[in-house]
Order: C-alpha cells, then structure tokens, then sequence
C-alpha cells in the first residue's frame, strides 16, 4: 500500500579502500578518500531527515556491492531502506534504485548523489513538492559538471536511464531528451557543484569556516564532513597535498 511519502535514495557504495571515491587519489590516499564517502554518505543521511521533518519523505540507499548491507547500519538517524543497485552500467543502478522505491509504496521516487554534503535541503523540499501533484513529471537537479546531482520522478520512466554517456558532460543534455521524447514536464532545480576531485575538495574545504550563502539556498551544514575536513587540516598536510594537486588541475587545463 502507498504511503505517498517521496522516496529518496542515495546511491551508494560501501567505503572500502581502494573502491571509493578514488577519483580523489591523489591527493588522498585510498583510506582517506574511503573515510571521505564516509562521512559524505553521513550527510547525505542527515540532509534527507532535515528535510523529512517538513516533508513526508522516506530515507533509502541504493547499494553495491551486494552482501555490504551492513556497512550501512548506524550511518543514518532515521531507518533507510536497502536497495540493492550494484551493476556495471550506472543507469541500471539509477533504474534500480527508483523501482526499488515505487516497490517499497513511494509515492514518487528521487536518487540522489553522494558527491554533495552541502545541498540545500530546500532542494530536497522542492523536489518532493514538486512530485506530489500527481503530473508525470521530472525534477532534475544539474550539476556544475554536465551531469546531476538529483533526479526525481513521479511515475517509472526507464527510457531515462539509456542511451546516456554517463560520467561525461552530456549526462544532463542528454537526459533532458529522454524527457522530451517521454513527454514529461520538467522541473529544473538550481545548479550545484559535485566534490568529486581535489579542486572541488579543497574548495569545500576552503569555505568551511566562512559565512555561506547562496542566492537559491543556505547550504545544509554537513556536520559529519566538515568536523572530518577539519581535524585532517589540523592534523594532516592534507592543505598542501588539496593545494597541489589544485595547481596541477589548473596547468593542465
């Protein structure tokens, strides 16, 4: 039976060394950038149960691979579903993760990504809002690099899962036309920006100890990154390996 709470789910995989977020080795070291998704799904976690609190929505994670469900346990105040989504081709995993969703009663179903511990909960808010007219409709949130950090759906649509170059900078365009081709309506929230390399990290971790502000929304705190974030610039040389590894982006821009 459908509660018509929206469902959100992250996609996910269980921190091991070595198999997650490596894109940011170097600077980090594999145990560090699996401590980083750590804390990164920790606020993600937290960031959905704000949101929950003005909203009915209900917490999931869409995971791989299968058999680390109880690395999951404890990450999150609230009960998360589990969503078994480890495939090779991550618009299976994306696909999975909404059906998953619909299976459990949602109402509507939205993945998001594990790469922003800093949304805006009003992005959350707002995607839920948005799928609970009952229209077929999308809510997709762009990324500043091509891709998107959320993507919401009132009804099933897998056609927006193929035909997608993923991990390029197509991914939104893309997307919009498989949108288009289905008819629907679309939503589109305000852009945001992954932290899936050492620019965007240490952009991140330059402004934690600023006044934040944005003209779409207050950024969500992300205790659990920010607490991490600054005990290793305290104890680390984490701010210098971040800062080389910047400049090297740049030269080879």
């Amino acid at each position: 039976m459908s509660d018509m709470a929206c469902g959100i789910a992250v996609m996910a995989k269980a921190s091991r060394s070595g198999r997650t977020k490596t894109r940011l080795v170097p600077p980090l070291s594999f145990e560090e950038a699996a401590c980083l998704n750590t804390v990164f799904l920790k606020d993600a976690f937290a960031n959905i149960a704000a949101a929950a609190r003005e909203a009915p929505i209900r917490a999931f994670v869409a995971y791989g691979p299968v058999g680390e469900e109880a690395f999951f346990d404890g990450l999150a105040e609230q009960r998360l579903g589990l969503i078994a989504a480890g495939f090779p081709d991550f618009g299976d995993c994306l696909c999975a993760g909404i059906a998953g969703m619909f299976e459990a009663g949602c109402g509507s179903a939205c993945v998001l990504n594990s790469d922003t511990p800093d949304l805006p909960t009003e992005y959350l808010l707002r995607c839920a809002r948005e799928l609970d007219g009952g229209r077929d409709c999308l809510v997709i949130g762009p990324a500043d690099d091509g891709g998107y950090y959320l993507l919401g759906v009132s009804r099933p649509h897998r056609r927006l899962f193929e035909d997608i170059d993923w991990s390029t900078p197509l991914v939104f365009d893309q997307t919009l036309a498989r949108a288009a081709e289905l008819g629907l309506e679309v939503v589109t929230l305000p852009v945001w920006g992954d932290i899936d390399d050492a620019g965007s990290l240490q952009r991140f971790a330059l402004s934690l100890d600023a006044a934040k502000a944005h003209r779409d929304g207050r950024p969500f705190a992300a205790p659990h990154s920010s607490a991490h974030l600054r005990r290793s610039l305290r104890e680390t040389d984490l701010g210098r390996r971040l800062a080389l590894s910047a400049n090297r982006q740049v030269d080879a821009a």
